[in-house]
């Protein structure tokens, strides 16, 4: 298919698209850190500005996508919901479809936008697609899938074909391999800014990668590797969790601080799950019907559902399309992290005994001797700890 692209930002979904297959026509990105980025490897592809100054999309295109600003939709952002300044500009999707309507599209947000507002920002949408004659299919996608990173995003696919978006979306589903985990074998992604209400826990895997801010103040999750240290991972290895080579975005700091590209991984949506998605587009399989399960008006809206151009219908399927073999996280990781500093290891600490969360046994503990060691009042050999089996969420 040709791709026309809008808040394209680092190119997630259609480097992800260009794997397989599809050629981007367009790009339309406002900010100029992303842009500098999609400037460097999307060379022969015009890059438009504001998406509110689009008035055309190309006349050839097949398929219109757009990761569009989750801020206001997630749980770490304003919560604003559909209406927000930001989440709002998906409304520019739909008056370029009135203007040219094309034949397939694809959204991607945070899946908290299945719950905010009970549900307001995906009743929006499916309304302006079914209005519009399309036939509309969307499912939550764990990017843990295909990468070490847990990120559960929603994939909303539309089309005025004759074809099922169910066949591109529900064809593929699979149960994730049991995770069997040791703290001293393997690697614990987690969020050192929490603590009192959640800890953002992913054995051998990181938690989600988050946008940080716009301004460049990164917000990177903590690692507790197998040898007791906690560390940040290194910008490169980030990149590398979200699908992409190493140094993706560094274009960007020839027009902002390298910081800033924290924001621009945390935004970006994981190229093996566009490529995935885009290998189902140019080949659809066979949705089992079976999985059809009732969905009543003013009913919470379930991780999956579609619409068959009469009614809409929940799906019973799981987040896991496919699995992905890759190494342990510890030997995933290529770059040297960044230690744990005292004061970010100390506030974490403070926070956990504020709370009333339970904690995998020896995890504390592996902290607290981490803080010990870059605070030099123990000696640097690895402390004793117990070894803590524990299944994966």
């Amino acid at each position: 298919m040709k791709v026309t692209g809008l808040f394209a930002g680092v190119g997630g979904l259609e480097q992800g698209l260009a794997a397989a297959g599809h050629e981007s026509l367009l790009l339309c990105e406002v900010w100029s850190p992303a842009r500098a980025v999609l400037a460097r490897h999307f060379p022969d592809v015009p890059i438009a500005g504001d998406v509110a100054e689009l008035t055309d999309l190309p006349a050839d295109s097949d398929l219109l996508v757009g990761g569009f600003p989750c801020q206001d939709l997630s749980q770490a952002g304003l919560t604003a919901g559909i209406g927000g300044t930001r989440s709002g500009l998906v409304g520019h999707v739909f008056r370029l479809l009135d203007r040219q309507p094309v034949p397939w599209v694809v959204l991607e947000n945070v899946s908290f936008m299945l719950h905010l507002d009970r549900g307001r920002a995906l009743q929006i949408l499916v309304e302006a697609f079914e209005q519009r004659g399309y036939r509309w299919a969307y499912r939550v996608i764990n990017s843990l899938s295909m990468v070490p990173q847990r990120r559960e995003r929603v994939l909303f696919v539309a089309t005025l074909t004759d074809q099922d978006p169910a066949n591109v979306l529900f064809a593929d589903d699979i149960s994730p391999p049991p995770n069997v985990t040791s703290l001293d074998r393997q690697a614990h992604g987690f969020y050192w800014t929490e603590g009192v209400r959640g800890l953002g826990w992913a054995p051998d895997a990181v938690p989600t990668l988050k946008n940080g801010s716009t301004v460049g103040i990164a917000s990177p999750p903590a690692i507790l590797l197998p040898c007791g240290d906690v560390v940040t991972p290194d910008i490169r290895d980030a990149e590398r969790l979200q699908g992409f080579t190493a140094d993706w975005t560094k274009p960007a700091e020839e027009v902002a601080r390298a910081s800033v590209r924290w924001s621009l991984v945390g935004n970006a949506v994981t190229q093996p799950v566009a490529r995935w998605l885009g290998t189902r587009l140019a080949a659809p399989g066979v949705y089992e019907q079976s999985r059809d399960r009732a969905l009543e008006d003013g009913a919470r809206w379930p991780k999956a559902a579609r619409y068959d151009g009469n009614r809409r219908k929940a799906v019973e399927i799981g987040s896991f399309p496919v699995w992905t073999d890759r190494p342990p996280l510890a030997e995933f990781l290529q770059f040297e992290g960044k230690p744990l500093s005292a004061r970010a290891t100390r506030g974490f600490l403070s926070r956990t005994q504020r709370s009333s969360l339970r904690f995998v046994p020896g995890f504390l503990e592996a902290v607290r001797a981490h803080l010990a060691r870059i605070e030099n009042t123990m000696p640097p050999s690895r402390p004793a700890r117990a070894t803590a089996i524990l299944a994966a969420e």
